[in-house]
């Protein structure tokens, strides 16, 4: 008589409980692998993020250009604006590749808006009252944005051009003291995942903007010099 061996019921059912057990290990290890994971990509894009806004206001700033424009009211401003939390400047070496019509000067504006840092910019410098900026979202979680400006006496200001400066259009007559020199600008980001964070940013030395030059007038024309040399081309009167 032979006898047929094989697995009891209990034998089964250890079996798959140990299988069950391993799985839920396995399962435990692989969804931990994939949350680091998930948190790694989204700190090197909130990395690569930040890393993108600090270059943008670096390249502006080194680009600072001390030339005023006009806003979309027709009054000259100065080239350089900044306040607590915005910064206001125009800046020199925008890249025309396909040789449009337009300048290669470039108005930007960098402020904080629903915690989210915005670099707006112009197509125009002197702009009318129906151009609309063109807005770049640089980096967003940003709980505060923070500007300071250091001018030659090694005195730091909370706004630029200071409060006591601001009279000091273009003037008709030379002031007695001379003007304040921007020479850098502090800027401190407030980010969720990185904390505060403070870049001092070097501003190119040139003449103070405090002075802007008057924006030439294109439109009008020189007519005393051609008057002049209208009459200088006239024969003199024949002598008696």
């Amino acid at each position: 008589m032979k006898f047929k061996f094989g697995n009891t019921l209990l034998e089964l059912l250890v079996a798959l409980s140990i299988f069950a057990v391993m799985a839920v290990i396995a399962y435990s290890g692989l969804n931990t692998i994939l949350m680091v994971r998930a948190q790694v990509d989204q700190q090197a894009s909130q990395l690569a993020q930040l890393q993108m806004a600090f270059t943008w206001l670096a390249n502006d700033i080194e680009q600072y250009i001390a030339r005023p424009y006009r806003d979309e009211y027709g009054q000259t401003q100065f080239s350089l604006q900044g306040t607590y939390s915005s910064l206001e400047l125009t800046r020199a070496g925008w890249h025309n590749p396909a040789q449009q019509p337009r300048s290669t000067l470039q108005r930007i504006n960098y402020y904080l808006d629903r915690n989210t840092l915005w670099r707006a910019y112009f197509r125009v410098l002197d702009r009318a009252q129906n151009t609309e900026p063109i807005k770049l979202e640089l980096l967003s979680a940003v709980t505060e944005l923070h500007f300071r400006f250091l001018d030659d006496q090694q005195q730091w200001h909370e706004e630029w051009p200071p409060s006591r400066e601001m009279g000091a259009t273009i003037p008709k007559q030379p002031s007695p003291s001379p003007p304040l020199t921007l020479i850098a600008i502090e800027v401190t980001l407030n980010v969720t995942q990185w904390g505060r964070l403070p870049r001092l940013l070097r501003v190119p030395k040139m003449y103070s903007p405090l002075s802007p030059v008057p924006i030439p007038n294109t439109s009008e024309s020189s007519e005393a010099p051609a008057a002049d040399s209208s009459n200088s081309q006239k024969s003199p009167p024949a002598a008696p």
